[in-house]
């Protein structure tokens, strides 16, 4: 009753309040699903663990030098996406593609700072003991293994936000491109009602990412609204292939690339 009449009293047009109400009603109930599903999701959880297939990083280099023309520090970080996880290769993962991109116009130098299961957490620790250099691009994908580890909402938006401040008092980037969260609800290798459920978190995090990032300057998001086609995905059901992983390079590339111009890059 008391959310009710706040929603009431902060709700100026009829759409509007149905619209908070909605929402309100459809977390009131996935939490309760959540409560009532926690013994299967978490026996769930658990064979998925055991029975996953453990795909190896791709090979190839991960600091190097390509193109011609305006020097360009380009930085990729974050989880196993971010290391090319689903590739054979970092030519096939998201390096790969912006490397090949960003070459054509600029003598790119090109790294990747990224861990397979790394969280949030994970990599504010591993960049306070970064040393301090100069990246005029940083790419973020993060936030896939803080929802299987149930980390809070709200304790993820606080470290995401540490994350977007430190990486401005180490690296000096002219712009921050900060991936959202892809769409669990359609990884294969999650079994229902464990997909579902991580599907609906996932949801609210990039809905929350976005906000963040929107509110944040110099930063450029990229949602990843990609196909659901899950034969575009890796071996395992749960990494993107490399098809996907093309997709995601011409998105990044597409977010900066009027930055890149405005810098005077090109």
């Amino acid at each position: 009753m008391l959310g009710e009449r706040r929603i009431k009293q902060d709700c100026s047009f009829p759409f509007i309040c149905d619209e908070m109400r909605s929402g309100l009603e459809a977390e009131m109930l996935d939490l309760a699903a959540r409560i009532l599903l926690f013994p299967v999701l978490v026996a769930q959880g658990a064979e998925v663990q055991r029975s996953a297939l453990r795909l190896a990083d791709p090979s190839g280099r991960r600091h190097g030098f390509s193109g011609h023309g305006p020097d360009l520090r380009l930085l990729i970080m974050g989880d196993s996406s971010a290391v090319g996880v689903g590739t054979s290769h970092q030519e096939e993962a998201l390096l790969g593609h912006m490397r090949k991109r960003l070459s054509q116009t600029n003598s790119v130098y090109w790294s990747v700072d990224a861990k397979t299961g790394a969280t949030t957490a994970d990599t504010i620790a591993r960049l306070r003991e970064s040393p301090n250099q100069k990246f005029d691009i940083v790419s973020v994908s993060l936030g896939v293994n803080d929802i299987t580890t149930r980390v809070p909402l709200s304790v993820w938006l606080k470290r995401f936000s540490v994350l977007l401040e430190l990486i401005e008092i180490k690296y000096r980037p002219d712009v921050i491109c900060v991936s959202g969260i892809p769409p669990i609800q359609y990884f294969p290798l999650l079994p229902q009602p464990l997909r579902w459920v991580l599907g609906e978190q996932a949801k609210r995090f990039d809905r929350a990412l976005r906000k963040l990032v929107a509110d944040h300057n110099g930063c450029r998001f990229v949602e990843m609204d990609f196909c659901t086609d899950v034969t575009k995905m890796s071996s395992d059901g749960f990494h993107p292939g490399p098809k996907i992983y093309s997709e995601w390079g011409r998105k990044v590339y597409r977010a900066i690339r009027s930055d890149v111009k405005r810098l005077g890059k090109t």
